[in-house]
Formats: structure tokens, sequence, C-alpha cells
């Protein structure tokens, strides 16, 4: 008896039991995986910077192994993400084996992103392992993505406009293309027939190099994706694109992948048909996305800041939330009804709160701390807009 009081009133004993509730969370969350399979320094770790905006540094820190040859990186963290990659490494090795990846990965995969130099033709290990993979899943969409262009055109700049055809087709009728480049993309595209849907031609290269366009071929690459991918998960690197052309300040964009993971997370929790146990979850996602905020501002975020902010923004909303969740108490109608209107309530506000800190830490950035009345206005109108926005995509 002793024990299991200790237990109730012990911090790492309720930590571990909200990590199992958002575990099993995270699980209904549809966030797509993309899994990259290519050799060492084929351009893997371009794609993910370009698709997700995060820094080189960030990604590679951010790679976890799950296998003995693979590892995966959950953008922007293992806790509410928006979406996983795969990495398959040692694919140049004799000594790798994919049946390891099959088990573990085949089922998790959404796509197959498969990266390879354009000029490099020493690829016999990647086409006999991905005829293994094709074969395992062969309804699965696989996009063969060739990097470094440059490479065939070196202390030159890029072609414009972006000369190269859709999934490789007519590239023999470009003109603008240096010939040994065409020969090349030719004999990729021969050398993959029959294990790949999609073809594309990329060059993503960090700013200061000095190219005329550092993502060359990117757009092209993610309409792809977004054509290959399930319909169900679009709609994340949709809103990753189009948030991002919006939000111009450093910080924003860095904020935002967090501000719309925890996003989907509180709706999801709030949709639970459990009366009042969604409100405590909804409590410790909302908190835990301040906490990021605060850390990727170099705030600390102490209980009189967070006590003072929250303040500033009233406690309407968490009356508005409390009365969808007792809805749920009436059988069958009020159940159904609380948890819809409860998951969309709660992304919207979920959302609104993060817009609001982040609108916080950067007047306290510019020298002043925001009023009160401005910092409650700026969230009801991105509660507003965030509310018409997640109706919809309810």
């Amino acid at each position: 008896m002793f024990d299991r009081v200790r237990e109730m009133f012990s911090s790492e004993a309720r930590d571990a039991r909200l990590q199992e509730r958002l575990k099993r969370l995270r699980e209904k969350m549809p966030a797509p995986v993309i899994w990259l399979f290519g050799k060492t320094q084929s351009g893997k770790t371009s794609i993910v910077k370009y698709l997700t905006g995060a820094e080189s540094a960030e990604i590679g820190k951010g790679f976890q192994p799950c296998t003995r040859f693979s590892r995966q990186y959950a953008f922007p963290v293992d806790e509410a993400p928006l979406i996983t990659f795969l990495d398959t490494r040692g694919l140049d090795e004799p000594s790798y084996d994919p049946t390891e990846d099959l088990e573990k990965l085949n089922d998790r995969a959404h796509v197959l992103v498969v990266a390879v130099k354009a000029l490099d033709h020493a690829q016999e290990n990647v086409v006999a392992h991905l005829r293994t993979l094709r074969r395992a899943k062969p309804t699965r969409p696989v996009l063969l993505v060739l990097t470094c262009l440059h490479e065939a055109y070196p202390q030159q700049q890029h072609p414009l406009p972006y000369p190269f055809p859709i999934d490789g087709e007519s590239v023999a009728d470009c003109p603008a293309l240096p010939r040994d480049l065409t020969r090349s993309l030719m004999e990729q595209r021969r050398r993959f027939e029959g294990l790949t849907d999609r073809i594309v031609a990329v060059d993503l290269t960090p700013a200061d190099e000095g190219f005329n366009d550092p993502d060359y071929g990117g757009p092209l690459l993610r309409q792809i994706l977004v054509e290959l991918l399930p319909h169900a998960f679009r709609q994340t690197l949709l809103s990753l694109a189009e948030a991002g052309r919006e939000l111009q300040e450093f910080y924003a964009q860095q904020a935002l992948p967090y501000i719309l993971s925890y996003s989907s997370l509180a709706a999801t929790a709030a949709a639970l048909p459990v009366p009042l146990v969604d409100l405590m979850l909804l409590s410790a996602v909302q908190t835990r996305m301040v906490y990021r905020l605060a850390l990727l501002y170099g705030q600390p975020l102490s209980a009189q800041r967070f006590l003072e902010i929250a303040g500033s923004l009233g406690f309407g909303l968490i009356l508005r939330q409390g009365s969808r969740s007792v809805l749920k108490c009436i059988p069958y109608v009020g159940t159904a009804f609380g948890s819809v209107t409860s998951g969309a309530l709660a992304g919207a506000s979920t959302f609104a709160l993060g817009k609001a800190f982040c609108f916080y830490y950067r007047a306290v950035h510019r020298g002043h701390v925001p009023k009160s009345e401005d910092l409650r206005r700026y969230y009801r109108e991105q509660l507003a807009q965030a509310e018409q926005l997640w109706r919809r995509k309810s």
C-alpha cells in the first residue's frame, strides 16, 4: 500500500505515465515517414535540410540508431514529430544485409527516396538492395533523386531556368545541359528502370557556395513528394512550405515546426472520448511546447513568468475547453460532438498559445515586455484564424 501511495506522489512515476500516454497519442498522429536510401555522401542530409529547413548540424545530432544499419530522425522532436526520416547506411559495403531493416522498417515507410549522385555509376549494391525492397513492398512509391549536378559543370553556374524534364523524359533534347551530364542522367534512368516510380534531378547546396540557386530543383522535389505521399500525410509538407513563406524572422521559422507538431498532438489528446483526462493531457502538451519555445529563444521559463503570460491571456479558453470535456459525459451524441469540437479547439488554442509566446519573446529580445492588452489581442487574433483553419482541416 505504501509503495502505491509513494508512486502516486512520485514525479518520476507521473512522468513515466505521461510519456506512455503521449506515446499512444503519437501512434494516432498522421506523421509521414520517408525512407532515405543511398550511399554515403549521396546528398541525403541535404534533402532532409531542404524539406525541414533545419540546420545540418541539428540534423546530424538528431539521427538516432534504430537498427544495426539504419537511423531515424524525427522532426522537430521525437515527442511530437511532424515527419520522420529513416536513413540506411552501409549500402556501399558488401556486408550490408537488408533483412533486419525490412523486418523493422518496411511497414513504417510511406515513400522510399533513393539518393544517387548523377555522375556516380558504381551503384551495383544500391540496385541489388533496392530490388529486394521493391519486391517486399511493390506498391510503395519510390523516388529516384539524382544529386550533385554541379560536378558535371565545375566552376560554372546552374543553367537557368531549370531545364530538367520531369521524370527524366527527353533529357537528351535539352541543349542547355552539358553532354556528359545528359549521358549520365540517361544511364542512371536506364539503371534504375523498373525500380523507381518518379525521377527528379536536384542540386541542394549551402548558400555560401555561391550558386545562383542553392535549392536547384528543390520545388519540384517537394511537389513530387506531395504527389507520392498518401493523402492523409500530404498536408504536413504543404503546411511547412506555406507557413515558411509567411514567416521571415529566424526565430519564427525555427519555432513554427514545434508549434505545428504540439498543436497536432494537443488536438489528438483532446479528441479522446474520456472526460477530464483530455484536459490533463492537453495541459501537459502545452506546457512542454512552451518549455521548448523558451529553450529556443534562450529565455529561462520561470514559474512567475509563465503565470504572468498565462494571466495576460485570460481564463476564457480554459472554461471553453472544460465545457467541451464535460460534454463527453453525455452518452453517444455528447461523446462524439465533444471529442470533435475539443480536438479542433485544442489544436487551434495550442497553435495560438505558441504564437503568443513567440510574440512575447520577440518583444523581450527587442528590449521590452509587451503590454497585457497587446499580448491578449494578438492571442485572440491568432486563435480566431487558427480555429477557422482547424475546422476546415478537421
